[in-house]
């Protein structure tokens, strides 16, 4: 395992000159919880020097979720100088600083820490030879509401969701309602005034660019009640994966700032689109791409084998990619939503598709679209990796591509078509049978995927199951 080490002298000499040429006062230390959520401790700026990025900081581990029991609560946070960011949304000057959470006994990184698991998947690439960098670029959506609220209590539970866009709106006396509400399934790309979250978007990515987040592009999605999207540019795993929690925090905090709430959740609205996170990745060695060749959609025989990889593996890897009950609700037929395991060049309705936008080599990816923004990206990025390099090293054959739309074809046809798991448990029972491609190079450690497990069904899943559904009164009450 990993030690603790003093990290490059010029970045912790970057990150103290900022500090004072920027007047800064507090510094911000986040980490990464085992279900994937970012956490933070806070820290006057005088408590940081060089040491610092050595030494870390300590906290109680067996108040996050998944990690430590009270015998063995204390742990140290060490902070990566080379992710430094001016928080915009706290009003001291303050930076923050993306931790490594490590024991302190013996200064070893810690096995369940998402962020270490990222870095060996990154060590455990470049020590099979055939590639050195695995490049991710995800397309997290997520809707803006106006108000949210739920309860849950022995006697009665919950939910209501409202948005200035809700298509359900209609007909609400708004003083005056303009209407302007998108149909369901017809959110996508229409002008203002239909769109009514173009200002929102652009202060988003524009701070997102001020922290040096580069934005590809941003624009509404499919769903009425405002679903939106704003892409990133590819990154190196571990980049991608630090970059899209600044993006979450970046997004959910410009929204409550002008009175909205922001939701990853992946199907808040009954009988329309949900929201996915298809995640684009392509292997490189030595600054070259490796998924372009002469193959099916201009693809190499890497791209097919590593395509192949992560169908073989895909009911195990939804265990990562769609961690919560809720994300089923979204794997469902007729919304968009690729619940068919198969590949394709340009088809939406595919688990895999090769996008055919340009023809450069550098343009060449794979795009995973089964998963969405509730993952913990660490986890899911390094698992979707793995997947794919335990295709090209066994040679796994993908099989033919199915380039028609899969939602039209007959139902003795699509039965040849394999599935995506129908629930997490389902899910969750596919990783504990198929998880040995994720233990190679130590990335996973068995404790990790029980951990996982575990969690998941004693915190989420046996909940749910106890839970007295609104719908079952529909249904059952006059039985």
């Amino acid at each position: 395992m990993a030690k603790a080490k003093l990290k490059s002298t010029s970045s912790v000499d970057k990150v103290l000159s900022f500090i004072k040429t920027n007047k800064i006062k507090f510094v911000d230390l986040k980490f990464m919880d085992f279900p994937g959520q970012w956490q933070h401790t806070t820290v006057p700026v005088y408590q940081l020097d060089a040491d610092s990025f050595k030494d870390g900081f300590g906290f109680d581990g067996s108040s996050i979720r998944g990690w430590k029991p009270i015998n063995e609560s204390d742990m140290l946070i060490i902070p990566d100088p080379d992710t430094m960011f001016l928080d915009p949304f706290v009003q001291a000057p303050t930076i923050s600083l993306i931790c490594d959470v490590y024991e302190p006994a013996t200064k070893e990184k810690y096995s369940r820490c998402p962020r270490n698991i990222a870095q060996k998947a990154n060590a455990y690439l470049k020590s099979t030879g055939l590639a050195d960098t695995v490049y991710f670029g995800p397309e997290a959506e997520f809707f803006v509401f106006d108000d949210v609220r739920f309860d849950t209590t022995p006697n009665s539970t919950f939910y209501f969701i409202d948005s200035i866009e809700g298509r359900w709106n209609t007909g609400t006396d708004e003083g005056p309602n303009l209407q302007y509400k998108p149909r369901f399934k017809e959110g996508y790309f229409p002008v203002p005034p239909t769109d009514q979250l173009m200002d929102l978007r652009n202060e988003m990515s524009q701070t997102l660019i001020d922290l040096g987040i580069p934005v590809e592009a941003q624009h509404h999605e499919v769903a009425s009640g405002g679903q939106c999207e704003i892409d990133l540019r590819f990154q190196p795993l571990l980049t991608a994966a630090d970059q899209l929690l600044m993006f979450k925090y970046v997004v959910k905090n410009t929204a409550k700032k002008h009175g909205k709430t922001v939701t990853y959740m992946p199907k808040p609205i009954t009988g329309d689109n949900g929201s996915g996170m298809h995640v684009h990745s392509s292997l490189w060695k030595n600054g070259k791409p490796l998924f372009a060749g002469g193959g099916y959609a201009g693809l190499s025989e890497m791209a097919l084998y590593y395509i192949g990889g992560i169908l073989k593996h895909a009911p195990a890897l939804l265990a990562f990619t769609n961690p919560t009950t809720n994300s089923y609700k979204r794997l469902v037929p007729g919304f968009e939503a690729p619940v068919n395991l198969a590949y394709s060049q340009r088809n939406r309705s595919a688990a895999i598709r090769i996008p055919m936008y340009s023809a450069s080599p550098k343009a060449k990816r794979v795009e995973f679209r089964c998963p969405d923004a509730a993952a913990n990206p660490y986890l899911a990025f390094s698992a979707i990796m793995m997947a794919g390099l335990d295709g090209i090293i066994n040679r796994i054959e993908p099989g033919e591509p199915l380039d028609k739309d899969i939602y039209d074809m007959a139902p003795e046809e699509l039965a040849f078509v394999p599935s995506a798991p129908p629930s997490l448990d389902a899910a969750l029972q596919a990783l504990a049978d198929d998880h040995e491609f994720l233990l190679k190079g130590d990335v996973f450690t068995e404790d990790v995927i029980h951990t996982w497990i575990k969690y998941k069904m004693e915190k989420e899943i046996k909940p749910m199951r106890l839970q007295v559904h609104p719908m079952e009164f529909a249904m059952y009450f006059d039985v």
